[in-house]
């Protein structure tokens, strides 16, 4: 075919014309062998053409006929070579840019501290409140100096393994250490200063379900007692109701001794949901030993009546336990108002919420046990006054039945506090308000806030982040004419791959900063706000 010379700077290129991918914005005509005209697209119907056709640009004026275009010069065509750098193939796993800190290199690369000496060291940004910068190694080099120092992948990966071994008979050994230390303290008495864990039941909920766990306890004695030598069904109730709270309470202690647990790796949001757990087996325990055993008591009393002995000593223990049950009730009540006070809601709120579980506990079978003295006392005493034992055995049946509510509120409060709920609206609306303020801030989506137990909210967002704001809040804390001398050095394409990468990581770590600041706004504006996922979009 035609084969047409064009010329881009100092180059000279000969390509065939039929292939030629060159955008014209000038009229195109197509002409062909013998020089006749013909339309762009139209085709030879007979098949007669035998030439090839040669296109042309015109520049100037159209030309009518076909010597003034044989005549007139060639227009060089101009062609733009588009420079792209090099695209970088990473592969599928790519670490070598990576940073570890000291600990990791040591523990997963079996070195020692004096090996990491040698090692270049980096200054980042620390992750941790309470630092600003921390040092970190490239795990390249960390690599590169664990195989000089055990000469090969196989030496160490059997140094790790030994290690490993080493560790599994060491925690096997702190186990029966551990045990053996405390059949000592059995035997000659623990000498140690008094822990935080048993100051915690020196004040607020401790305090009161230790309160409650001596008064049920001595309750339970005495009302047993009094079942004994009066026979009442109601008063039989009354003392499996206060073994019931005993035996519940014991399980708060439990649960909030529990609590107060560090995080550990397999924990790392802590133990503080123990409180919940306990308290919800404290609802199915109320369920199934208080209102179980009251309603069978009853339902025999209703089947087989039998005559009730003197109610005297029974009054005497209904009203000891009145006054105990009351004393214990009103400390409960003290302490939800102030904690309800300090959260800015209501007392109902805070009961609702199950915000404290251990003190919700005390609080709801302590009313329970109160309401269940003036129950058993009214049955007892129509009994007495009309000599019908029916009267009795249905105050058994009311106390169950009290029972019975209380452990389904604690259920159901405690469960849905264990499902993980959200936050309060107007709470939620707030921190969203926040954020959306914030002139960093373009968008943000997906916020979920969820109380995970004792007053402790976790937020996560997906945040939209504007890009040129946080460029400019890098841009402000340099030099702005040292960069502008950095990019009019800028020549090559090598030397602007430099110069991007160095001022991109820099503008990375500040949406880093930016995104810090905005959690720490978070929780300030909040304080039940104990953990923040930002996620960038």
């Amino acid at each position: 075919g035609w084969k047409v010379s064009m010329k881009s700077g100092s180059l000279s290129y000969l390509l065939p014309f039929n292939r030629l991918p060159v955008q014209l914005t000038s009229q195109v005509r197509v002409y062909t062998s013998n020089g006749q005209k013909k339309d762009l697209g139209s085709e030879d119907t007979n098949g007669s053409a035998r030439g090839e056709t040669l296109h042309k640009v015109e520049t100037g004026q159209d030309t009518t006929n076909a010597g003034q275009k044989q005549s007139s010069p060639k227009q060089p065509i101009q062609v733009k070579v588009k420079a792209v750098l090099k695209k970088r193939e990473y592969g599928p796993k790519y670490t070598q840019n990576n940073f570890i800190t000291g600990v990791r290199a040591i523990n997963e690369f079996c070195l020692k501290s004096s090996d990491l000496d040698q090692l270049r060291k980096i200054k980042r940004r620390s992750p941790h409140d309470d630092t600003e910068t921390f040092t970190v190694y490239l795990r390249s080099d960390v690599e590169a100096k664990s195989l000089e120092v055990w000469g090969s992948p196989e030496a160490l990966a059997r140094e790790r393994k030994r290690r490993k071994e080493a560790e599994i008979k060491y925690r096997e050994n702190l186990f029966r250490n551990q045990r053996l230390l405390w059949e000592y303290k059995e035997f000659f008495g623990n000498t140690k200063p008094r822990s935080s864990t048993a100051a915690m039941f020196f004040k607020g909920p401790g305090k009161v379900v230790m309160v409650a766990i001596c008064i049920n306890g001595l309750n339970f004695f005495f009302k047993l007692l009094a079942w004994v030598y009066t026979g009442s069904a109601s008063m039989f109730s009354e003392a499996i109701h206060s073994l019931a709270d005993t035996c519940n309470q014991a399980l708060l202690a439990l649960g909030i001794s529990q609590s107060a647990r560090t995080p550990d790796p397999s924990h790392p949001y802590g133990f503080t949901n123990m409180r919940y757990i306990a308290s919800l087996i404290s609802g199915v325990g109320i369920f199934m030993m208080g209102a179980g055993l009251s309603w069978y008591h009853g339902i025999i009393g209703l089947l087989h009546p039998h005559p009730v002995e003197s109610l005297l000593w029974a009054y005497c223990i209904l009203a000891g336990s009145l006054v105990s049950e009351g004393a214990t009730l009103l400390v409960a009540i003290n302490e939800i108002r102030r904690s309800a006070r300090a959260k800015g809601l209501s007392f109902y709120q805070y009961v609702v919420q199950s915000r404290d579980p251990s003190t919700n506990v005390v609080l709801l079978e302590d009313a329970a046990a109160v309401l269940s003295v003036a129950v058993a006392a009214t049955c007892m005493g129509l009994t007495s006054l009309t000599g019908n034992p029916y009267y009795d055995s249905v105050g058994s049946l009311g106390v169950g039945t009290l029972l019975g509510t209380v452990s389904a509120f604690l259920i159901y409060t405690n469960t849905e506090a264990l499902l993980g709920r959200s936050i309060e609206p107007e709470q939620l609306q707030r921190l969203t308000e926040l954020l959306e303020s914030d002139p960093v801030v373009r968008a943000i989506h997906d916020v979920k806030a969820t109380d995970m137990g004792m007053s402790k909210v976790r937020f996560k967002a997906e945040v939209d982040f504007d890009g040129r704001v946080v460029t400019r809040s890098y841009l402000e804390k340099q030099d702005i004419e040292q960069l502008l001398q950095e990019i009019q050095q800028v020549k090559t394409l090598e030397e602007l791959e430099a110069f991007m990468l160095k001022h991109g990581e820099n503008i990375v770590d500040t949406l880093g900063a930016e995104v810090d600041r905005l959690e720490k706004d978070l929780k300030q504006r909040n304080p039940d706000v104990r953990h923040v996922d930002l996620e960038i979009l």
